[in-house]
């Protein structure tokens, strides 16, 4: 049972921001003074990747635990319960099309977790500079 009314959950949920956390501005900034520049957001690329390096043909996404199904951290509301498994599903089943679509016209995509981030940013830093330094090896 929600705490709260329909009306007022409304609110909450309209609230929500679904880019520019705390977490993806640290993991940008991060790529940034490595000496790597991106595209953030572009509604231009399939799926709006977080960051777009068009020059070396990669992708990365930064999925919320929530909103993209995480199995560690991930949970359904209790309340509109149906409707949450259907949402978060979609979510899920986009998220491949989108792997496909990327992997289709030979782009490389990297998607950490929410909680990769929070935990462990350099260690994904170190994966994301990898991924562009192969893209840059491999286009000479």
């Amino acid at each position: 049972m929600d705490t709260v009314s329909q009306k007022k959950r409304s609110e909450i949920m309209k609230a929500v921001k679904s880019r520019d956390s705390k977490i993806e501005i640290d993991f940008r900034k991060k790529i940034w003074n490595a000496g790597f520049y991106y595209r953030k957001n572009s509604p231009k690329y399939r799926g709006k990747p977080d960051l777009v390096f068009k020059r070396f043909k990669l992708v990365i996404f930064v999925d919320s635990c929530f909103w993209h199904g995480c199995e560690k951290h991930g949970s359904i509301p209790e309340t509109h319960n149906d409707f949450w498994r259907e949402k978060l599903g979609r979510n899920r089943r986009r998220d491949k099309e989108v792997n496909k679509h990327y992997k289709k016209i030979g782009w490389r995509i990297l998607r950490f977790w929410e909680h990769d981030l929070k935990n462990n940013s350099d260690k994904c830093l170190k994966v994301a500079i990898s991924a562009i330094e192969l893209s840059r090896a491999n286009k000479k």
